[in-house]
């Protein structure tokens, strides 16, 4: 008799513990990622946008943690372009933001000079913006190395159109 109580009581525990995992599962929120292939076509996208436009980049893009998903240096592309683009992408999804929005905010606010010096990673020059889904921001894509920010947007929304973010900033 104990032998059969003891099966009858497991199935019950082990029911009841299922019944509570289902329901607690989709309480967990759901976050959107960025796709590795599309990420690279995005890149690659920015890349071409500036080479048409005869200049030499790197383009970042970063996922919502501000890590490194794709980056891709133009033939003969500066080495400092690598740092400036990955870092304008992070800055962008870190500050959930366009990245010339902070570099001018900081010139007009003084107060807020230590914004540029948060961590290692903030780059306070434009050519970054965030990338946003469905209302979230799931990461950042960052270009440097053309001669002027706005060109550098101007690339950078390239890679946005392709990545069909909700949000596309334009060049001012």
């Amino acid at each position: 008799m104990t032998k059969k109580l003891q099966i009858i009581s497991f199935v019950i525990f082990f029911s009841i513990g299922f019944l509570f995992n289902t329901a607690s599962a989709k309480d967990w929120p759901t976050q959107t990622i960025i796709p590795l292939d599309l990420a690279t076509k995005a890149a690659q996208a920015a890349i071409k946008q500036c080479h048409d436009d005869g200049f030499k980049v790197s383009v970042a893009i970063v996922d919502h943690a501000g890590l490194l998903k794709v980056q891709l240096k133009a033939d003969g592309a500066g080495p400092h372009t690598l740092d400036s683009s990955h870092r304008k992408a992070y800055t962008s999804n870190s500050l959930r933001g366009p990245t010339q929005k902070y570099a001018e905010l900081i010139v007009n606010k003084t107060d807020l000079h230590s914004l540029a010096h948060m961590n290692e990673n903030i780059l306070l020059l434009g050519g970054g913006f965030p990338i946003i889904k469905n209302g979230q921001v799931v990461g950042g894509v960052g270009v440097g190395g053309a001669p002027g920010i706005q060109f550098d947007e101007v690339c950078a929304s390239e890679a946005l159109k392709v990545l069909k973010a909700d949000d596309t900033f334009e060049a001012k």
